[in-house]
């Protein structure tokens, strides 16, 4: 007899076969109705995350509890996100390339959907809601494998979206939870071969290498974001300065949260100074949490904070931490990116336009920010409405995945009689 999580799996794979025959205007009805639910249903999402956030005090850090925490805005705007990728243009059915043959066979490229898609993911309850409106409009069913501390309220965002399609009409094992909060559901999800056509896990460093390591289903890699500034000789500081405390302080506990600044020894007596003032200082003196400098020799040289330690250089804090380098120039801060980055997203601050031509040319990630801060790589941000991860691999997709990214295609060859 089949578990329940393989059970859940089976009826997405029928389900994923019963979307296939939907328009896109049947699915936008159904994340409609599926945005309306998340309303009308929010008092018993709320209670729910309620019961998560007492069962997660003390266990984990509050950074992390923010991330967890729940409430009628950021409901409103998880239906609001659904709403958003109702209005985007769907990518199924696209003719992607097209050829006829000199003996006049036709042959076209489409975009279909890969099928079911599995997420797992910790404890950041509107991925629930993101994840679920992505893959139905990319024609996907999904099977998704929250966190523990989040599952109480994954279940009632799931319930709640299961609604919406049953209004609609479309089956709702298009959408479907994982009960099993042990690791042991997880690994079922990973091995789920021939009923999962691709694995996304979406979290810490830890998550993500058990997924990749340990599934023999597809799994399309996310990456943690160590994510760098560098701030040039040729910086504005004020600009510098504003970029840097919106990619560190606006939210630390997300992936495109700079965690390394990188500054030219040209500008470091005069950068670093401003910047312990405008992330330790003035952050003290308004009641708010400070961000600790952790630095290198050079660095502590010139404004106090701790000294940094190799490993700090290769940490996702996702806290109110940031390592700072002092380095000669582009080349060298593109060097140590190339050594300790995990390809998801790097800043340079400058005003010389070869220096960002070459910068951006030399760094191999997947969203290399001129003058901006790493906080925009977001599915939003991008205009895909919301994402499913940050893709840091080069296969098959490649930052934030949208519903494009969740699509596959096959070849539709049409002839007239034609033999080989």
């Amino acid at each position: 007899m089949a578990s329940a999580t393989i059970a859940l799996c089976e009826r997405a794979k029928a389900a994923a076969v019963s979307l296939r025959s939907l328009n896109d205007e049947k699915i936008n009805t159904a994340l409609y109705y599926m945005a309306e639910a998340l309303i009308s249903e929010k008092d018993k999402i709320l209670s729910a995350n309620r019961e998560d956030l007492s069962a997660a005090v003390g266990v984990i850090s509050e950074v992390m509890l923010d991330r967890l925490r729940l409430t009628d805005e950021r409901i409103a705007s998880m239906a609001d996100g659904i709403r958003e990728i109702a209005k985007l243009t769907s990518p199924l059915g696209r003719v992607l390339e097209e050829v006829t043959r000199p003996n006049g066979l036709k042959i076209e490229k489409v975009s279909v959907p890969i099928g079911v898609i599995a997420i797992i993911y910790e404890s950041r309850p509107n991925v629930t809601s993101d994840a679920a409106a992505l893959a139905l409009k990319s024609g996907n069913a999904c099977v998704l494998k929250s966190g523990k501390e989040a599952y109480r309220s994954a279940r009632a965002i799931v319930d709640a979206l299961r609604l919406g399609l049953i209004r609609a009409g479309v089956t709702k094992d298009a959408v479907g939870l994982v009960d099993d909060i042990t690791r042991a559901g997880a690994n079922e999800l990973m091995r789920a071969n021939g009923l999962v056509d691709m694995l996304i896990p979406r979290g810490g460093a830890g998550l993500i290498r058990a997924c990749v390591e340990g599934a023999t289903v597809p799994c399309l890699e996310t990456g943690t974001g160590i994510c760098h500034i560098y701030v040039d000789s040729d910086a504005d500081i004020e600009k510098a300065l504003s970029i840097v405390k919106n990619a560190k302080t606006s939210r630390p506990s997300v992936c495109n949260a700079a965690e390394v600044c990188l500054v030219a020894r040209d500008v470091a007596e005069e950068f670093l100074p401003r910047l312990k003032e405008a992330l330790v200082d003035e952050r003290i003196s308004e009641g708010k949490i400070p961000v600790e400098l952790r630095l290198c020799g050079e660095s502590a040289k010139i404004i106090s904070g701790t000294l940094a330690s190799n490993e700090d250089f290769d940490t996702e804090f996702l806290d109110y931490i940031l390592a700072v380098r002092i380095v000669s120039d582009a080349n060298e801060a593109a060097e140590h990116i190339a050594k300790h980055s995990t390809h998801h997203s790097e800043a340079i601050v400058t005003e010389n336009a070869e220096t960002a031509k070459e910068f951006c040319s030399t760094v191999d990630s997947a969203a290399v920010y001129v003058n901006a801060s790493t906080r925009f790589t977001d599915g939003g941000e991008f205009g895909l409405g919301c994402e499913m991860g940050i893709s840091t691999q080069k296969l098959h997709a490649r930052g934030p995945l949208g519903i494009r990214e969740l699509t596959t295609y096959k070849y539709i060859i049409t002839g007239d009689g034609q033999i080989r």
